[in-house]
């Protein structure tokens, strides 16, 4: 294991050298940091299955979004220190209470850490599949490294493009760069967002192939691109499906949200403070079946609860 001493496992890129310490964007320093580990029932339904999810959440996240609903652990850096030795016995652990697979939750920062506690489990029996669960915001290169450890990319893609016509129309789809009012740019502090999780997607693509899902209903490998429609973002919810219907069709899985909770008090983004609203999401869903997306993942009434966040208490951690 070599703990970054200028670290790119993210598209920041901060060089931050965590191997003496030293935090980098996303938060992490030189050590392994989880805030929960345990069977997960609220994923999508190849996902969670009958049993639930085995699911780790990792501390700290390299794109903390304003809006995020696990910002106690992604910004506020709750969790416990562990090795990569007891990482791999969590992932034996939770086999063992019939998880349908190890979901790994914003692991990004922890590269160095996965990888051997993968190796180690498998040598200890581990046979799951390994679920990589990520904003979308990854490099290439980070991807590539996961070759043969992950079987099923559970990614967002947050943001789209559009244009406008001189009437204030959205129009579709377009290569038109970002100005600094984006919503990635205001979200995220991310303008490279689109073209970064673009490529990312494509080799997440590439790699693991189009869905597999046994008979018992359990995904086995394949793309889920997951998409959160935010308060007042309907025109950027329809450019994303829209680019990814074009450019992926029925090669990876869709999943559609409308369970944006506003957790806090937005001074500066008043939009933030409000659910999104259901006939916004109703619009969303009509719009993808005239793109032609008659088969996706989506959710009914009531998702936009604090009950559907899992507490974040070190269980299953220690």
């Amino acid at each position: 294991m070599v703990i970054p001493t200028n670290c790119n496992l993210c598209p920041r890129k901060c060089g931050a050298n965590r191997a003496a310490g030293v935090r980098g964007f996303c938060g992490a320093d030189g050590t392994l940091r989880v805030a929960r580990a345990a069977l997960h029932e609220w994923e999508e339904p190849p996902i969670s299955a009958k049993a639930g999810s085995g699911t780790v959440f990792f501390s700290n996240c390299p794109l903390r979004c304003v809006y995020c609903q696990n910002i106690d652990i992604s910004q506020g850096g709750f969790g416990i220190d562990i090795t990569a030795e007891r990482l791999a016995e969590i992932f034996i652990e939770l086999q063992a209470q019939d998880a349908a697979n190890i979901n790994l939750v914003t692991a990004t920062q922890y590269l160095p850490w996965i990888v051997p506690a993968l190796k180690q489990a498998r040598e200890r029996g581990l046979a799951l599949p390994i679920v990589w669960n990520t904003s979308g915001y990854e490099t290439v290169e980070t991807i590539t490294a996961l070759e043969g450890f992950v079987d099923i990319y559970l990614t967002d893609f947050k943001y789209g493009k559009t244009v406008r016509d001189s009437a204030g129309a959205a129009m579709r789809y377009s290569q038109v760069p970002e100005d600094s009012t984006s919503a990635a740019t205001r979200y995220s502090q991310a303008p490279d967002y689109f073209e970064v999780a673009t490529a990312a997607l494509d080799a997440m693509c590439a790699q693991v192939g189009a869905p597999i899902v046994n008979d018992d209903g359990v995904m086995q490998r394949g793309v889920i691109v997951r998409h959160l429609l935010l308060p007042g973002q309907l025109d950027n919810s329809k450019a994303v499906m829209k680019f990814l219907w074009e450019r992926l069709g029925n090669t990876v899985l869709y999943s559609v949200m409308n369970q944006y909770t506003p957790l806090q008090h937005f001074a500066s983004f008043a939009e933030l403070n409000e659910k999104t609203p259901d006939e916004d999401y109703h619009a969303l869903l009509d719009f993808m079946d005239a793109l032609g997306m008659d088969d996706y993942f989506w959710q009914e009434g009531g998702a936009a609860q604090e009950s559907f966040i899992p507490p974040f208490d070190s269980t299953g951690v220690k």
